[in-house]
């Protein structure tokens, strides 16, 4: 089952779909909306852009590579492909299920000022114990009255999602 820590109807669509744009490395709104889920369209700007809000921060971390030196010192280029944290996430719980640091970060100092609005549920660590896929979210800030039964609840359909890939049972 999935934690109900409301008494409130939960728009399960619209967390379903958000996860799975987050999982995408979408920052548009576009396929949200298409979808029939409204929830970021005031943020966005006229385009349906946010910045790199979660989706880019999940699964297109920002490298950068070091290009030779200059008479002003060393330049850096970003590179097109990020950290893809969710694959290594799952590629860790497979190969070290045992470790403290299957982490997947939203809060990305260097890219704040671009995104539309900063992660709320910024950081997610798992960890397995008995052939359990746990989870523990950290938030920022929250919507007690609306945000957090919907961060809850997406974060329980996370792990549940992982723990699939991973051939685990969900945990808590």
């Amino acid at each position: 089952g999935f934690p109900m820590v409301t008494t409130k109807k939960l728009h399960l669509k619209s967390i379903v779909y958000e996860l799975l744009w987050f999982l995408k490395g979408d920052t548009n709104t576009k396929y949200l909306t298409e979808n029939g889920v409204r929830i970021w369209n005031e943020w966005a700007d006229e385009n349906g852009d946010l910045g790199p809000v979660y989706g880019t921060q999940w699964v297109n971390w920002p490298r950068y590579e070091m290009l030779p030196d200059t008479e002003s010192g060393p330049l850096y280029k970003k590179m097109e492909q990020g950290v893809d944290q969710v694959s290594l996430l799952i590629e860790s719980l497979q190969k070290s299920p045992g470790s403290r640091r299957h982490i997947i970060e939203g809060w990305n100092v260097a890219e704040l000022d671009q995104m539309a609005l900063p992660p709320c549920h910024k950081t997610y660590q798992f960890y397995v114990a008995d052939g359990k896929l746990s989870g523990l979210l950290y938030q920022r800030s929250c919507d007690l009255g609306l945000g957090f039964a919907f961060n809850v609840f997406s974060a329980s359909l996370l792990i549940k999602m992982i723990a699939q890939q991973c051939g685990l049972e969900a945990g808590e």
